[in-house]
């Protein structure tokens, strides 16, 4: 047993585990109770530790005692990021189809069954499960719910994991029913949501497009979502691809027929995401509508893309009164596009300059980091950012001392002790580097040795 290694994967410590796999730690080294260790990540929920073994050599399809395989132990899970993690390269090609068959139908099983009927049957226990949310991969991207019942606990990703799966063995499962696995789940940050959406985004054939925005027109809220989703992933994703423009296209007629607030509000964030003609038109639609959600997302239309014209009088005109709305955060977002227009510049500062004094907090930090990068370089601007140095507030702190640093303002010391007593330092952060020459340029940092 390589007890480093196995200290490393119960820490959860995946880069010693890839320094110690790297160095010849065998990664399917056997843990206390003899499985490999890959198990013992598995059982822990731990996709990246998983990922790790899996990278480095672990046998995910390795036959365990029981009869069954990492492999299985992960499906059996209910994590979708777990399954990703351990599914490893080409499992169609590497697993046998009656191996394939045995992982589809024990995840189809969970996912038929339900989780808190599928723990009943297996532990003989009665009564309500336990249900908890978590993070189901370590950059808290998506969720699942950890349901125990019985002394077990397993996560209700399992609709995910069979269409992962049958995506990986090349079956083309219908999108209708694709669709209707997210849909089952209210919440779109479900890890569900998730591998349905990537799934669909990897088939990329005419049938899929069409069968999916179909859905445009569903009588159910939550299949019109998905689409919006859809699209604005896509636009993410594939902004170059060859069919971004009739994608943009759908979104953008779309944006023009959509009368419910909340569905336009999704619509527009999905435009936003295409370098495309009708985004002008949609914020020069929707800037004075009656809801705020709407509106919120409107400025970002109107930013221009690298060989944009400049703005017409009439998009100038909309702009000019975004920054005079009645909603700060509409302001604030009129402000980041209005920057970008010297003849906006003076009316933009003077709003940042009353949204950093707002009582509202969380105005703040996007306030400072405007007027931070901002060309104005007026001792207004300075004295709001040397205002904003609040050690209890260390993301707003980090902005303004990065704006009086690119001042050379000599408030830019105060800022830096600020920042470090603060700990309030990203590693690898330009703002922070910006901080620290500045110290170093004038000598608050004294040279080494």
């Amino acid at each position: 047993m390589s007890r480093p290694l196995l200290d490393a994967v119960r820490a959860g410590d995946h880069l010693a585990v890839m320094t110690l796999v790297d160095d010849g730690a065998d990664p399917d080294t056997p843990g206390a109770d003899g499985l490999p260790l890959l198990c013992e990540a598995v059982a822990a929920f731990d996709s990246t530790v998983a990922g790790v073994l899996v990278e480095g050599g672990a046998d995910p399809d390795r036959v365990l005692p029981d009869g069954t395989t990492p492999l299985w132990r992960a499906v059996d899970s209910g994590s979708p990021a777990l399954v990703t993690a351990v599914l490893g390269r080409e499992p169609r090609l590497r697993l046998a189809e009656a191996a394939r068959e045995r992982l589809l139908a024990l995840a189809r099983n969970w996912h038929e069954s339900g989780v808190a009927g599928e723990l009943r049957r297996r532990t003989g226990a009665s009564g309500p499960v336990e249900r908890v949310r978590v993070d189901d991969d370590s950059d808290g991207f998506n969720f699942a719910h950890q349901v125990s019942l019985g002394g077990l606990s397993v996560r209700d990703g399992h609709a995910g994991i069979l269409t992962a799966l049958e995506w990986a063995f090349r079956i083309l499962t219908p999108v209708d029913e694709l669709i209707a696995r997210a849909v089952a789940q209210p919440d779109e940050d479900h890890a569900t949501w998730w591998e349905v959406l990537r799934v669909l985004l990897d088939r990329k054939s005419e049938e899929t497009w069409s069968a999916l925005v179909a859905h445009r027109h569903h009588p159910d809220p939550a299949h019109r979502r998905f689409v919006a989703e859809y699209v604005r992933v896509r636009g993410v994703v594939a902004d170059d691809s060859p069919y971004a423009r009739r994608e943009g296209d759908f979104v953008s007629a779309w944006a023009a027929e959509e009368t419910d607030p909340a569905m336009l509000e999704r619509v527009l964030r999905a435009l936003d995401e295409y370098e495309h003609p009708g985004r002008e038109a949609a914020a020069l639609r929707y800037a004075g509508h009656p809801d705020v959600a709407v509106r919120r997302v409107v400025p970002p239309l109107l930013l221009p893309f690298a060989d944009d014209p400049p703005l017409a009088p009439e998009a100038r005109r909309t702009l000019r009164a975004l920054l005079r709305d009645t909603d700060a955060e509409v302001r604030l977002g009129a402000c980041r596009v209005a920057l970008r227009h010297a003849g906006l510049l003076p009316e933009a500062v003077q709003q940042l300059l009353r949204l950093a004094e707002d009582p509202d907090p969380d105005l703040h930090t996007p306030a400072a980091s405007h007027l931070a990068s901002c060309p104005d370089r007026t001792p207004a601007v300075a004295d709001a950012l040397a205002a904003l140095l609040d050690p209890d507030d260390p993301p707003t702190l980090l902005e303004a001392g990065y704006g009086l640093a690119l001042r050379d303002d000599p408030r830019t010391a105060e800022a830096y002790h600020r920042i470090r007593s603060a700990h309030a330092v990203p590693e690898y952060d330009h703002r922070w580097n910006a901080v620290w020459h500045w110290a170093w340029d004038n000598g608050l940092i004294p040279p080494v040795g």
